[in-house]
């Protein structure tokens, strides 16, 4: 199932937000994104009701299996790409922001294939 670009971004900064230990809530998704708790409330409602997070009733935030699916999916893209933009020469900043443009838009096949490149690259090397 395609989900928006949006709920893949919300679903990929829970995830790294949660990777650093920390019980995520609606203010650090504020905190890490930048928008405004409204718009952070209104995607944790719709992101709940798709049934990709749970609320708990201390308002802390876990993302359940499809969610999480999703997340390290869009997590896997945008660390790989980051780097392999930074490898070529392309500059930190524009890498991560490239990078989190191209993660939502690349084929499953297309990444695939780049993995394998690079990787063959690597070894090669």
């Amino acid at each position: 199932m395609k989900i928006m670009e949006s709920a893949e971004n919300y679903l990929e900064t829970i995830l790294v937000l949660s990777n650093k230990g920390d019980k995520v809530r609606s203010i650090d998704i504020v905190t890490e994104t930048g928008y405004t708790k409204p718009s952070i409330s209104r995607a944790v409602k719709s992101l709940k009701e798709s049934g990709y997070i749970s609320v708990d009733v201390h308002g802390y935030i876990d993302l359940l299996p499809s969610g999480r699916a999703i997340a390290e999916k869009i997590y896997e893209r945008h660390r790989f790409l980051s780097k392999y933009l930074m490898k070529i020469g392309v500059s930190e900043e524009t890498a991560l922001t490239d990078a989190c443009r191209i993660e939502h838009v690349i084929s499953e096949e297309s990444f695939d294939k780049l993995k394998e490149f690079f990787r063959t690259l690597e070894q090669n090397s």
